[in-house]
Protein backbone atom coordinates (compact mmCIF):
# COMPACT_ATOMS: atom_id res chain seq x y z
CA UNK A 1 0.00 0.00 0.00
CA UNK A 2 3.06 2.57 0.95
CA UNK A 3 4.28 1.72 -2.60
CA UNK A 4 1.21 2.66 -4.41
CA UNK A 5 0.29 5.57 -2.34
CA UNK A 6 3.90 6.88 -3.41
CA UNK A 7 3.55 5.96 -6.89
CA UNK A 8 0.65 7.99 -6.85
CA UNK A 9 2.85 11.35 -5.63
CA UNK A 10 5.04 10.26 -8.33
CA UNK A 11 5.41 12.76 -11.24
CA UNK A 12 7.43 13.04 -14.58
CA UNK A 13 8.14 14.56 -17.61
CA UNK A 14 5.25 13.54 -21.03
CA UNK A 15 7.38 12.00 -23.43
CA UNK A 16 5.71 14.91 -26.06
CA UNK A 17 7.79 17.47 -24.24
CA UNK A 18 11.17 15.91 -22.88
CA UNK A 19 12.62 17.31 -26.78
CA UNK A 20 11.32 20.72 -26.26
CA UNK A 21 12.25 21.11 -22.90
CA UNK A 22 16.26 20.10 -23.26
CA UNK A 23 16.70 22.31 -26.75
CA UNK A 24 14.68 25.19 -25.21
CA UNK A 25 17.14 24.82 -21.86
CA UNK A 26 20.34 24.76 -23.78
CA UNK A 27 19.19 27.93 -26.22
CA UNK A 28 18.10 29.89 -22.71
CA UNK A 29 22.04 28.75 -21.32
CA UNK A 30 23.63 29.51 -23.69
CA UNK A 31 22.37 33.00 -24.14
CA UNK A 32 22.39 33.57 -21.16
CA UNK A 33 26.26 33.15 -20.82
CA UNK A 34 27.04 35.38 -24.33
CA UNK A 35 24.71 38.09 -21.90
CA UNK A 36 27.04 37.71 -18.68
CA UNK A 37 30.25 37.95 -20.78
CA UNK A 38 29.60 40.41 -23.43
CA UNK A 39 28.25 43.20 -21.21
CA UNK A 40 29.48 44.91 -18.41
CA UNK A 41 26.28 45.49 -16.20
CA UNK A 42 24.36 42.04 -15.12
CA UNK A 43 21.02 43.83 -15.89
CA UNK A 44 20.81 42.15 -19.73
CA UNK A 45 21.72 38.86 -17.75
CA UNK A 46 18.88 39.16 -15.77
CA UNK A 47 16.07 40.23 -17.26
CA UNK A 48 16.53 37.52 -20.10
CA UNK A 49 16.92 34.79 -17.36
CA UNK A 50 14.07 36.16 -15.70
CA UNK A 51 11.72 36.23 -18.47
CA UNK A 52 13.09 33.36 -20.55
CA UNK A 53 13.51 30.97 -17.06
CA UNK A 54 10.30 31.51 -16.08
CA UNK A 55 8.78 30.94 -19.62
CA UNK A 56 10.80 27.41 -19.41
CA UNK A 57 9.78 26.89 -15.73
CA UNK A 58 5.89 27.07 -17.17
CA UNK A 59 6.86 24.59 -20.14
CA UNK A 60 7.63 21.90 -17.54
CA UNK A 61 4.74 22.58 -15.73
CA UNK A 62 2.81 22.21 -18.92
CA UNK A 63 4.60 18.91 -19.57
CA UNK A 64 4.52 17.08 -16.35
CA UNK A 65 2.53 13.66 -16.19
CA UNK A 66 1.38 12.50 -12.59
CA UNK A 67 1.91 8.70 -12.38
CA UNK A 68 -2.09 8.27 -11.48
CA UNK A 69 -4.14 4.96 -10.97
CA UNK A 70 -7.93 4.77 -10.35
CA UNK A 71 -8.25 2.64 -6.97
CA UNK A 72 -12.11 2.00 -7.43
CA UNK A 73 -14.50 -0.38 -9.31
CA UNK A 74 -14.10 0.66 -12.93
CA UNK A 75 -17.65 -1.33 -13.65
CA UNK A 76 -20.05 1.32 -14.96
CA UNK A 77 -17.34 3.63 -14.65
CA UNK A 78 -16.44 7.16 -16.69
CA UNK A 79 -13.74 8.65 -15.37
CA UNK A 80 -12.26 12.19 -16.33
CA UNK A 81 -9.88 11.63 -19.08
CA UNK A 82 -8.21 14.67 -18.47
CA UNK A 83 -7.30 17.62 -16.00
CA UNK A 84 -9.12 20.93 -16.31
CA UNK A 85 -13.16 21.95 -15.57
CA UNK A 86 -16.50 21.04 -17.01
CA UNK A 87 -17.93 23.24 -19.07
CA UNK A 88 -20.72 21.52 -20.36
CA UNK A 89 -23.37 19.16 -19.05
CA UNK A 90 -25.90 18.60 -21.71
CA UNK A 91 -27.71 16.34 -23.80
CA UNK A 92 -27.17 17.22 -27.36
CA UNK A 93 -28.02 15.30 -30.88
CA UNK A 94 -24.97 13.94 -32.33
CA UNK A 95 -25.36 12.99 -36.31
CA UNK A 96 -21.56 12.45 -37.35
CA UNK A 97 -21.91 8.83 -35.55
CA UNK A 98 -25.00 7.86 -33.67
CA UNK A 99 -27.53 9.55 -35.07
CA UNK A 100 -29.39 10.42 -31.72
CA UNK A 101 -29.02 12.16 -28.78
CA UNK A 102 -26.28 11.58 -26.49
CA UNK A 103 -25.35 12.75 -22.55
CA UNK A 104 -22.10 14.99 -24.02
CA UNK A 105 -20.06 16.06 -21.08
CA UNK A 106 -16.79 18.19 -21.97
CA UNK A 107 -13.79 19.47 -19.71
CA UNK A 108 -11.72 22.41 -20.77
CA UNK A 109 -7.77 22.51 -19.94
CA UNK A 110 -6.21 25.86 -19.49
CA UNK A 111 -2.62 26.06 -20.52
CA UNK A 112 -1.91 25.02 -16.96
CA UNK A 113 -3.01 21.85 -16.31
CA UNK A 114 -1.86 18.81 -17.36
CA UNK A 115 -2.48 17.87 -20.70
CA UNK A 116 -2.23 13.91 -20.98
CA UNK A 117 -5.01 12.17 -21.89
CA UNK A 118 -6.51 9.43 -20.23
CA UNK A 119 -9.20 6.27 -21.46
CA UNK A 120 -12.41 7.34 -19.80
CA UNK A 121 -13.45 4.05 -20.21
CA UNK A 122 -12.04 0.21 -20.03
CA UNK A 123 -13.48 -1.37 -23.42
CA UNK A 124 -12.30 -1.79 -27.07
CA UNK A 125 -11.79 0.83 -29.41
CA UNK A 126 -13.35 0.50 -32.36
CA UNK A 127 -11.96 3.75 -34.59
CA UNK A 128 -9.97 6.40 -34.66
CA UNK A 129 -10.41 9.71 -36.59
CA UNK A 130 -8.66 12.82 -36.95
CA UNK A 131 -10.43 16.13 -38.67
CA UNK A 132 -8.41 19.05 -39.47
CA UNK A 133 -10.30 22.91 -38.56
CA UNK A 134 -10.03 25.56 -37.05
CA UNK A 135 -9.04 26.82 -33.97
CA UNK A 136 -11.64 29.23 -32.32
CA UNK A 137 -11.06 29.07 -27.93
CA UNK A 138 -11.93 25.65 -26.79
CA UNK A 139 -15.01 26.22 -24.38
CA UNK A 140 -17.17 27.84 -27.44
CA UNK A 141 -19.62 25.78 -28.08
CA UNK A 142 -18.73 25.37 -32.31
CA UNK A 143 -15.49 24.31 -30.79
CA UNK A 144 -16.68 20.46 -30.79
CA UNK A 145 -17.18 20.72 -34.59
CA UNK A 146 -15.28 23.01 -36.55
CA UNK A 147 -12.20 22.89 -34.43
CA UNK A 148 -9.00 20.66 -35.24
CA UNK A 149 -10.10 17.19 -33.48
CA UNK A 150 -9.40 13.70 -32.78
CA UNK A 151 -12.36 11.17 -32.30
CA UNK A 152 -11.78 7.95 -30.74
CA UNK A 153 -14.65 5.73 -30.17
CA UNK A 154 -15.37 3.14 -27.80
CA UNK A 155 -16.88 0.06 -26.77
CA UNK A 156 -17.14 -1.14 -23.30
CA UNK A 157 -17.64 -4.69 -22.12
CA UNK A 158 -21.42 -4.29 -21.60
CA UNK A 159 -21.70 -2.94 -25.28
CA UNK A 160 -21.87 0.59 -24.92
CA UNK A 161 -20.61 3.17 -27.46
CA UNK A 162 -18.39 5.83 -25.88
CA UNK A 163 -17.25 8.51 -28.37
CA UNK A 164 -13.98 10.70 -26.98
CA UNK A 165 -13.21 13.81 -28.75
CA UNK A 166 -9.81 15.53 -28.61
CA UNK A 167 -10.62 19.04 -29.28
CA UNK A 168 -7.17 21.88 -30.30
CA UNK A 169 -8.18 25.21 -28.74
CA UNK A 170 -7.25 28.71 -30.26
CA UNK A 171 -3.41 28.29 -28.66
CA UNK A 172 -3.66 24.28 -29.53
CA UNK A 173 -1.59 23.39 -32.18
CA UNK A 174 -0.88 19.60 -32.53
CA UNK A 175 -2.97 16.57 -31.19
CA UNK A 176 -1.25 13.28 -30.23
CA UNK A 177 -3.71 10.21 -30.26
CA UNK A 178 -2.24 7.08 -29.11
CA UNK A 179 -5.07 5.00 -29.46
CA UNK A 180 -5.16 2.21 -32.05
CA UNK A 181 -8.29 0.95 -33.80
CA UNK A 182 -9.21 -2.85 -32.30
CA UNK A 183 -6.40 -2.29 -29.53
CA UNK A 184 -7.94 -2.72 -25.98
CA UNK A 185 -8.07 0.00 -23.95
CA UNK A 186 -8.09 0.21 -19.88
CA UNK A 187 -8.49 3.21 -17.53
CA UNK A 188 -5.18 3.83 -16.52
CA UNK A 189 -3.67 4.28 -19.77
CA UNK A 190 -3.08 7.24 -21.67
CA UNK A 191 -5.44 7.97 -24.66
CA UNK A 192 -3.15 10.62 -25.79
CA UNK A 193 -1.96 14.38 -25.54
CA UNK A 194 -3.21 18.18 -26.53
CA UNK A 195 -0.35 20.83 -26.38
CA UNK A 196 -1.39 23.85 -24.95
CA UNK A 197 -5.06 25.41 -23.91
CA UNK A 198 -8.03 22.57 -25.32
CA UNK A 199 -10.46 20.75 -24.27
CA UNK A 200 -12.07 16.98 -23.99
CA UNK A 201 -15.76 16.03 -25.04
CA UNK A 202 -17.49 12.50 -23.70
CA UNK A 203 -20.33 11.32 -25.34
CA UNK A 204 -22.19 9.08 -23.49
CA UNK A 205 -25.63 6.57 -24.22
CA UNK A 206 -28.44 8.55 -22.34
CA UNK A 207 -30.06 6.99 -18.96
CA UNK A 208 -26.31 7.74 -18.20
CA UNK A 209 -25.97 9.74 -14.70
CA UNK A 210 -23.73 12.63 -14.46
CA UNK A 211 -21.39 12.83 -11.23
CA UNK A 212 -19.94 16.21 -11.89
CA UNK A 213 -21.20 19.66 -12.18
CA UNK A 214 -20.85 22.95 -14.17
CA UNK A 215 -17.25 24.53 -13.45
CA UNK A 216 -16.55 21.33 -11.20
CA UNK A 217 -12.66 20.71 -11.55
CA UNK A 218 -11.61 17.38 -12.76
CA UNK A 219 -8.94 15.34 -12.64
CA UNK A 220 -7.75 12.46 -15.14
CA UNK A 221 -7.98 9.21 -14.30
CA UNK A 222 -9.44 10.12 -10.96
CA UNK A 223 -12.37 11.62 -10.94
CA UNK A 224 -16.02 10.15 -12.08
CA UNK A 225 -17.67 12.00 -14.24
CA UNK A 226 -20.50 10.17 -15.06
CA UNK A 227 -21.91 6.03 -14.57
CA UNK A 228 -23.12 3.99 -17.48
CA UNK A 229 -26.35 2.63 -17.40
Amino acid sequence: MGERIKKLKETRIHREGTDELLYSLFIIIAVAVILWRCFDTPIPFIIFTTIFGAAWLMMLNFYRCPIRYFNSDTEKAVVAPADGKIVVIEETEENEYFHDRRLMISIFMSPLNVHANWFPVDGKVKFVKHFNGNYHKAWLPKASEENEHADIMIETPDGHSVLVRQIAGAMARRIVTYAKSEEECYIDEHLGFIKLGSRVDVYLPLGSEAKVKMRQPTIGDQTIIAKLP
